[in-house]
């Protein structure tokens, strides 16, 4: 997954889609994502780290967020982290701009 840095850290394109990085809090009463820092996005997920329930909320939430299914985002790192790292297929240019609109 080599792609061309062309935005923030938080995300960045790549051949077939997005790579973004995500700082998860669960239990954070509602699901929300939304702008961090300039090296992350920020999630926030009623699901609790409990049963990978998190993991799910947080694929649901990006599939949702960028109008993808959610067979289309996959975590790359992190799975038990708060820091992890995502992979969206879908049209780059479309993707980029919802990443650039958070």
């Amino acid at each position: 997954m080599i792609g061309l840095l062309i935005g923030p850290a938080a995300w960045r394109a790549v051949d077939d889609g997005l790579a973004i990085a995500v700082r998860v809090t669960p239990r954070g009463g509602r699901d929300a994502l939304a702008a961090g820092t300039a090296e992350h996005f920020a999630a926030r997920l009623a699901a609790a780290p409990v049963d990978g329930a998190a993991n799910a909320g947080l694929v649901a939430l990006v599939a949702k967020t960028f109008g993808v299914p959610k067979r289309a985002v996959t975590i790359v790192a992190g799975e038990t982290a708060r820091l992890k790292r995502l992979h969206i297929v879908g049209d780059v240019a479309t993707l980029a701009e919802i990443a650039a609109g958070l």
